[in-house]
C-alpha cells in the first residue's frame, strides 16, 4: 500500500517545525512508520544546497533563477533517495515545505512566475504531490515577533525586506486558491494546541479514523 504524504508550509515563524513534531509522535504512537524530513535537505546533496541558500558565504547575491535551480536540485535528489521510497514502503512522509515554498518565494515573492517554477519542478517531483498542504496561516506582525525571539541571526529569507515577506504570504493566499483540493489553510494564531487538534481533525478524515 503507498504511504502518505504530506507537507507543511507558511511565512517565517509560522510554528511548522513545532506542529510537524507532534503530528509525527502522533502517528507513530498509532502505528504507523513516519519519515520526519525538511526542504532544502532531507539529504547529504540537500543539505549542503540549504547551507548555500540560507547563509552569506560569499557576500554575492544569489540570482532569483539560480536559486529557483538550487531549490530543484536540492528537492529532486529529496524525492529520489527519500520520498518516493518511503512512499513506495507504505510510510508516511512528513515534509517541513515542498514544491509550494518554490512556488510562492521564488515564483511570486521573487517575480519568476509560478509556470516557470512549476515546468522547474516537474522532473523533480514526478508523481510524489501531497495529499494534503497544510497551510500554516499567521498574520506578519506575530511571524515576525516570533522570529525576532528567536536566538542566534536571522538566515537570508528571515532578513529579507518586509515588502518579500508580504508577497510570500499573499502567494501562499492565490496557491489556496489554484490549489484548494490540496492545501488546508489553518489558522497558526491559535493556541498551538488548538491549531494541532485541527491538523489532527484534517489527517483523521483522510485516515477515515481518528488520531
Amino acid at each position: 500500500m503507498r504511504g502518505r504524504f504530506l507537507s507543511f508550509e507558511g511565512v517565517e515563524g509560522c510554528g511548522k517545525s513545532t506542529q510537524i513534531a507532534r503530528l509525527h509522535a502522533a502517528l507513530e504512537e498509532a502505528g504507523h512508520s513516519v519519515i520526519l524530513t525538511r526542504e532544502p535537505g532531507g539529504t547529504a546533496t540537500g543539505e549542503l544546497i540549504r547551507k548555500v541558500l540560507q547563509h552569506d558565504y560569499t557576500g554575492e547575491a544569489i540570482a532569483p533563477v539560480a536559486e529557483l535551480h538550487l531549490f530543484a536540485a536540492s528537492r529532486a535528489q529529496h524525492v529520489a533517495q527519500v520520498i518516493a521510497p518511503a512512499l513506495e514502503r507504505g510510510d508516511w512522509v512528513l515534509c517541513d515545505r515542498f514544491i509550494d515554498s518554490s512556488l510562492s518565494y521564488q515564483g511570486l515573492a521573487r517575480d519568476l512566475g509560478l509556470e516557470r517554477v512549476l515546468e522547474m519542478n516537474r522532473d523533480a517531483v514526478g508523481d510524489c504531490w501531497p495529499e494534503i498542504t497544510f497551510w500554516l496561516d499567521l498574520p506578519l506582525e506575530e511571524a515576525f515577533a516570533r522570529v525576532a525571539d528567536r536566538q542566534g541571526p536571522e538566515d537570508r529569507f528571515e532578513s529579507e525586506a518586509r515588502s518579500f515577506h508580504e508577497r510570500v504570504a499573499s502567494g501562499y493566499a492565490e496557491l489556496a486558491e489554484r490549489f484548494p483540493e490540496r492545501i488546508h489553510r489553518v489558522d497558526a494564531s491559535l493556541t498551538e494546541e488548538e491549531l494541532f487538534q485541527c491538523i489532527c481533525e484534517a489527517v483523521s478524515a483522510l485516515e477515515g479514523d481518528s488520531l
